[in-house]
């Protein structure tokens, strides 16, 4: 599709710090954390995930890593997180309304984007938002 996915997804993770990590990312695309990009890890999977908020090329990104020296000896690997319309979201406290998860992800403040359906389900604390397209959560 025409529509690329603004994520990418690090696997393999454990032998480089989130903070290493960061920084091997801000050398690689010559975009500042927090500012260009964010990077979420996932300590209990060995994965980071970087979700770039400035425009680029992230199939060429995922390129980059994989050639990087560093990365290489990390043994980190880098793919596009695959776009999807639904998520889950989790900790969601018994006291909220269908109506308010829709209003929040459809907040574009949120990042968020027209949604479709919500199931909840209390007995998890959690539900799966569906949006209408992909952007509401790529």
């Amino acid at each position: 599709s025409a529509e690329t996915s603004r994520s990418v997804v690090f696997e393999n993770i454990q032998g480089c710090s989130p903070k290493c990590l960061r920084m091997l990312l801000e050398n690689i695309s010559g975009l500042a954390v927090d500012d260009d990009f964010t990077v979420e890890v996932i300590p209990e999977i060995n994965v980071a995930v970087a979700t770039f908020i400035k425009s680029i090329d992230t199939e060429e990104f995922v390129k980059k890593c994989s050639q990087n020296k560093r990365v290489k000896e990390f043994k980190v690997t880098a793919r596009l997180l695959e776009l999807t319309q639904s998520i889950k979201a989790e900790n969601i406290p018994a006291s909220v309304s269908r109506d308010y998860i829709t209003v929040y992800f459809e907040s574009a403040r949120n990042g968020g984007g027209p949604v479709s359906d919500v199931q909840l389900f209390p007995e998890e604390n959690s539900a799966i938002i569906t949006f209408c397209e992909h952007k509401g959560n790529a």
